[in-house]
């Protein structure tokens, strides 16, 4: 079984100027291999591999005008190239769109370790090139030196998210003795007023937006996104400053721009960590199915009045962490047909009620004449679909 563990580190001034470099060197060797890569293409008119990108690179390395690319792990540069060429591949499997060049203070500050490299010993990190870093461990982290110990880790990551570093990776633990599953479906109704609706859970979970500290937050960024937009009207509006001309950012600007992100960054770790408290509440009540809406999240964020409420729930997100939980624990995930009316169908006695309106949130069935919340009626709905 893999679990995900994730670290904070508490380097001193010289340490953190090592990792900053060493971020901003896998910055610099990624753009290199898109722009190397580009212009090949261009020339050749043929793609080149990354082994052979990476072969070339290694030349780049031992140039003396590239010194300062040795002052960090050569395996950082080479997992760049590598993190480039898995983005190419989701490229040409229409995963994603074409890569993109990184750019300082827009992209993810990180870098990779290799992981036969750690030695962990008394809340303290040995990373190659650095050393030994502080870290708020909790035990989480195995003791040792992971190559002659021959302990395993995956895809070693250092992050920096505008305030605090933090290690991230993936260890392999033993797989925990599965308990049974009771033989029970569950249907999971999706919303913007709740985030899910479970047909065996009798309380919804609520929409986390709601709440006081994501309120408290919004309206903080949105005092400071109002600051920033004063200052960036009174530079434009300066005698000295020509149309045309780029901005030149005051310290001031860059000061509040650095609590924006903070902000931003709180907000989604306070959806992310509600997100996995519901879709562990869901899997912990053992069923052998968990069946979901397919939306079509596309089509609802052309809504203009819907758009913003709905990227806020990041259904997307919610839909791919439950559906992983539910391989893990041997858990059956369906997602029913986007055209299965689930709200439309009548829990109890089948009939479609064609007229039923966006506005009317209790489903009154004519025919049994059933009462009952319009989205817990969807819910059993899932529970009860069954595959064509």
């Amino acid at each position: 079984m893999i679990k995900a563990i994730k670290v904070r580190l508490y380097p001193t001034r010289y340490q953190e100027e090592l990792m900053f470099k060493s971020a901003g060197v896998a910055r610099f060797s990624y753009n290199w291999g898109l722009a190397f890569l580009n212009n090949y293409y261009k020339e050749n008119n043929r793609s080149l591999s990354i082994n052979e990108l990476r072969k070339e690179f290694t030349k780049l390395r031992n140039d003396i005008e590239y010194f300062w690319l040795k002052e960090v792990s050569s395996e950082i540069p080479q997992q760049a190239l590598k993190d480039l060429g898995e983005s190419f591949k989701k490229f040409f499997r229409k995963e994603s769109a074409y890569p993109k060049f990184k750019k300082k203070g827009k992209c993810e500050t990180s870098f990779f370790h290799l992981n036969n490299k750690f030695v962990v010993e008394n809340n303290k990190i040995k990373l190659e090139k650095i050393g030994y870093v502080k870290m708020k461990d909790e035990g989480r982290l195995p003791v040792g030196n992971y190559k002659k110990d021959k302990i395993k880790v995956l895809n070693p990551r250092i992050k920096h998210n505008g305030k605090f570093w933090y290690l991230s990776l993936a260890l392999e633990v033993e797989d925990k003795t599965k308990e049974e599953l009771i033989n029970v479906s569950v249907g999971v109704d999706l919303g913007i007023k709740d985030l899910a609706i479970v047909s065996n859970i009798d309380k919804p979970f609520k929409n986390i937006n709601e709440s006081k500290e994501v309120k408290r937050l919004n309206k903080k960024l949105k005092r400071l996104q109002r600051q920033v937009s004063r200052k960036y009207d009174m530079l434009k509006s300066e005698t000295y400053f020509k149309k045309g001309e780029k901005l030149t950012k005051t310290q001031n600007i860059i000061k509040i721009e650095n609590k924006i992100k903070l902000i931003h960054k709180r907000i989604a770790d306070i959806r992310l960590n509600y997100i996995h408290q519901t879709t562990n509440t869901i899997v912990k009540t053992k069923p052998c199915r968990v069946v979901v809406e397919d939306l079509n999240l596309r089509g609802l964020m052309k809504n203009k009045h819907l758009s913003k409420a709905i990227s806020e729930q990041c259904l997307n997100k919610f839909i791919t962490i439950l559906e992983y939980k539910c391989k893990w624990n041997g858990i059956e995930f369906v997602k029913a047909d986007r055209f299965f009316p689930s709200s439309k169908m009548c829990s109890c006695c089948g009939t479609i009620k064609k007229d039923l309106k966006l506005k009317d949130r209790t489903y009154i069935c004519p025919k049994c004449n059933l009462v009952i919340d319009r989205d817990k009626n969807a819910s059993i709905n899932l529970a009860n679909y069954q595959l064509a």
